[in-house]
């Protein structure tokens, strides 16, 4: 008898360990990771400075709250701010930072009104899943009726976006949501004009961000320039974390006391965040592109014959091969045959691998994925 909870599909495998970008189960199979954990373990298993400063940081203090200064947290949110005029709250997951954006727009806006997209996954607290459209997510909790959807990528939403929105939320790249990418002309369109009237574009980039997609947030590839982006998943390469990150003019909206966390912050998941801000240098964020670049090649150059393939979708190394048949057969077989991955909306088989998965190993894998396929 589970004493859990069933608020999973769990597999019947469980996994005990891993190094660079395999992880290993309690039977000693090893397996190549094209899910990272949903996009957490972006540095792998067991990376060497991000292990090595934890370890250093956990022979001091493991906790210490905010009534406190943080040298630590000042260090992260420099990095992660990248010399720009903005201010950094840390919470402890994707669901918690978004929850702070939603109260930071409407405190700082006075008004309540949230645009946001069909095919969005924003989190699963009560805030995050109101910005959330999927019914078999929000049925049965009575979410918040002041958020508006509006079809990703359509001129709709432009046209109905008005000055009585407090904030309009998105992902440049919809992970959960089938691996969509923002239409660059539509989305530079959408926050220009939301901008224009006063209405905060919020940048939700908890699964794109922290290199993901080959630079440190996607959204530096469309040209915008948000006034509040949210991360968290790799931050910290496994450890708890999730950032908001807001343009210092609304500082004046948060005052002590006006949004708080316990955890938030906390030194052991600072160290490992640093550690990995550091990490992704220009060098690392190229060698990512190029991958991206190579895999999508194979990809959509193996998939031409496929009738089971009806399109590949991506950005760096966040990428989507929509099926035609069910997906989840497909993860089975890949499970079987010694490869992790994800799936998306949509049959939607979904691969966030590694980032450090070297391109050799990265082939042999999206072969095996392509053969797979084939074979569903």
């Amino acid at each position: 008898m589970s004493h859990l909870f069933e608020t999973y599909a769990r597999s019947d495998i469980e996994l005990v360990d891993g190094h660079d970008a395999y992880v290993v189960d309690e039977l000693g199979n090893q397996y190549l990771d094209f899910g990272a954990g949903i996009g957490v373990m972006n540095l792998g298993y067991h990376p060497r400075t991000v292990q090595a400063a934890v370890e250093k940081q956990i022979k001091g203090i493991w906790h210490t709250s905010n009534l406190y200064k943080s040298t630590l947290q000042e260090r992260v949110a420099g990095l992660l701010t990248q010399g720009t005029d903005r201010l950094v709250f840390f919470a402890n997951s994707g669901a918690e930072a978004n929850e702070a954006a939603l109260k930071l727009a409407r405190r700082y806006t006075g008004k309540h009104k949230i645009m946001n997209f069909a095919q969005a996954f924003h989190g699963r607290t009560y805030g995050a899943l109101s910005l959330t459209p999927v019914t078999a997510y929000q049925a049965g909790y009575g979410v918040d009726q002041d958020v508006v959807t509006k079809p990703f990528n359509q001129q709709v939403a432009i046209d109905q976006l008005d000055d009585t929105f407090a904030a309009v939320i998105l992902e440049v790249v919809q992970g959960e949501g089938g691996i969509h990418v923002a239409d660059r002309s539509w989305l530079q369109r959408l926050v220009n004009k939301a901008q224009h009237l006063g209405v905060l574009v919020i940048v939700d980039e908890v699964q794109s961000g922290m290199g993901r997609t080959g630079s440190l947030y996607a959204y530096e590839q469309f040209d915008i320039v948000p006034d509040i982006v949210t991360v968290a998943k790799a931050l910290a390469n496994g450890l708890p974390v999730g950032a908001m990150i807001g343009q210092a003019k609304l500082g004046t909206a948060f005052q002590p006391g006006s949004h708080g966390t316990t955890f938030g912050g906390n030194p052991v998941v600072m160290a490992s965040a640093y550690a990995v801000l550091q990490s992704l240098t220009p060098e690392f964020l190229a060698d990512v592109q190029q991958k991206g670049l190579a895999i999508m090649h194979d990809l959509v150059q193996g998939s031409q014959n496929l009738q089971q393939v009806k399109a590949v979708r991506g950005l760096g190394l966040m990428i989507g091969i929509e099926l035609t048949t069910d997906v989840q057969p497909v993860l089975m077989k890949l499970r079987e045959g010694g490869i992790l991955a994800l799936s998306a909306q949509g049959n939607t088989l979904r691969l966030l691998p590694v980032l450090t998965m070297d391109e050799q190993e990265m082939h042999a894998g999206v072969m095996t994925i392509l053969t797979t396929i084939g074979e569903a």
